[in-house]
């Protein structure tokens, strides 16, 4: 059995704001996005027009980022309710970037 050897600092170049892994979750974001866009319904362009991301941010278990929009019926559009049909385009822009 090998031994590992962790590199706190090695670990926190990654992750910090320019590192590596940043750099990656931001590159992933940005894909997702863009397929959100892409696959949105588009009635005036406001809910396309807002989906944006923000930056990547250090949680327990890693990074996260957190991509959507701010419009409040944005759910509604990609839920549906009971007087219309779901019209998804943020799940199945996450589902085509994994």
């Amino acid at each position: 059995m090998a031994d590992i050897e962790w590199d706190d600092a090695a670990v926190d170049a990654l992750m910090r704001p320019g590192g590596e892994m940043h750099k990656e979750v931001q590159r992933r974001a940005l894909k997702v996005e863009r397929a959100a866009k892409r696959l949105c319904p588009v009635d005036t362009g406001r809910l396309r027009g807002s989906i944006t991301h923000d930056e990547p941010r250090a949680i327990p278990d890693g990074l996260a980022v957190r991509i959507g929009t701010d419009v409040e019926y944005a759910a509604y559009v990609e839920l549906g309710t009971s007087r219309m049909s779901a019209r998804p385009y943020l799940r199945p822009a996450l589902d085509a970037a994994r």
